[in-house]
């Protein structure tokens, strides 16, 4: 089985290829078109800003690439964003694989404390529709950074609570994405790599 990261300016790329690494999976970080387009499974990662790097995808015209993808495609964090419809980050149009935007968390403060940005750290997801998580996975943690989120939608298949509910995850046909970071996620992270590999 051929497994691409797609090499682009964003970040968590090695981070992503070490945790499938420790599940004795190879994968290549590539931006070569026919690499991917020719692969298996396709990881679309990322941490940064999304307007720069949408710029950065359409010079380099991976942004119709990734739109034409057959095979299953994971988007993590900036990359669940980017295949949004738009986003508040600098008014940015992004891939528009899900018909969703993508807003600004603001701060609300609490009775004892002001809800802080970014969303860092674990949080349980719930709701849970879609073959990449397993039936133990409701309720359970995962791990967070972003400032920006996609609402609930049609396309959701986990949500997250935090300043208001929100899309953990999201899934169209073959193209499935994750705000929360699975290779950060500790042993159920893997677990949600693992299932996403084996579609």
């Amino acid at each position: 089985m051929k497994i691409v990261i797609i090499k682009y300016n964003a970040g968590n790329i090695e981070s992503v290829n070490n945790a499938l690494n420790r599940l004795k999976v190879n994968a290549e970080v590539t931006a070569d078109h026919d690499k991917i387009r020719n692969a298996d499974k396709v990881i679309f990662p990322g941490v940064g800003e999304a307007s720069t790097t949408m710029e950065y995808l359409r010079k380099h015209n991976l942004d119709k690439l990734i739109v034409s993808l057959k095979q299953p495609v994971l988007g993590i964090c900036l990359g669940l964003q980017l295949m949004c419809s738009h986003s508040e980050e600098n008014d940015t149009k992004c891939l528009g694989i899900f018909d969703e935007p993508v807003k600004r968390f603001i701060p609300k403060p609490g009775k004892e404390f002001v809800t802080k940005v970014p969303h860092m750290g674990w949080n349980s997801i719930s709701e849970l529709e879609s073959k990449i998580f397993s039936a133990d996975t409701e309720n359970q943690y995962v791990y967070f950074v972003h400032s920006f989120y996609a609402g609930i939608g049609e396309h959701t298949i986990a949500s997250c609570n935090y300043i208001n509910p929100f899309s953990a995850a999201l899934q169209k046909d073959n193209f499935y994405a994750t705000q929360f970071h699975p290779e950060k996620s500790g042993i159920l992270g893997a677990k949600i790599l693992e299932n996403f590999l084996n579609l």
